[in-house]
């Protein structure tokens, strides 16, 4: 029996290479090898799936990064830096952002997700820059960093991830 985790897992990698349209009942149980039953037992709906989706998206790209840094005990430089090591660290994770972001361009539900997730990432970066022993604005030098991010996977064509890696390590001289 199919796990609820694999139609989710398939769910972001169709959004991620084939964007929203391609996030099908069809194509779920087809690439898993399901019935429509299981997707419905587990799931209830098409809005059932998409809720969970999006909860998983912000469970595995927000709060379990979060987790894991909270875990550390080290300075807030240090986790700070740490932070944006993981967040580079994924291949794939760039390809699918752009697909959240376009796909709450046309869906109000999608739209409030990536609004939490935004204010989330944002909001712990603000308190992990408010640790900083820096004469910077912290509120403002989080914003600047979520920011790199989010404008590095945006732009035609994309930063590549060493580049981007590079570009912090010169914002985060700022707070050396």
């Amino acid at each position: 029996m199919v796990r609820p985790v694999e139609f989710l897992d398939a769910g972001l990698e169709l959004l991620a290479t084939e964007g929203a349209p391609a996030i099908t009942i069809e194509r779920l149980t087809g690439e898993l090898g399901r019935t429509k039953g299981s997707y419905y037992h587990h799931f209830g709906s098409a809005a059932g799936y998409k809720q969970a989706l999006l909860e998983y998206f912000e469970a595995q790209y927000t709060t379990r990064l979060i987790d894991t840094i909270d875990a550390e005990n080290a300075a807030p430089d240090a986790k700070l830096r740490h932070l944006l090591r993981l967040v580079l660290a994924d291949p794939d994770s760039a390809a699918l952002e752009i697909a959240v972001r376009a796909w709450a361009l046309q869906d109000a539900d999608v739209r409030a997700a990536q609004e939490r997730v935004d204010a989330a990432r944002t909001a712990y970066l603000r308190e992990l820059c408010r640790g900083l022993d820096a004469d910077v604005d912290p509120d403002r030098f989080a914003q600047l960093l979520y920011l790199i991010l989010i404008g590095a996977e945006q732009v035609l064509p994309p930063i590549d991830k060493r580049d981007v890696r590079e570009i912090y390590d010169l914002v985060l001289r700022l707070i050396d």
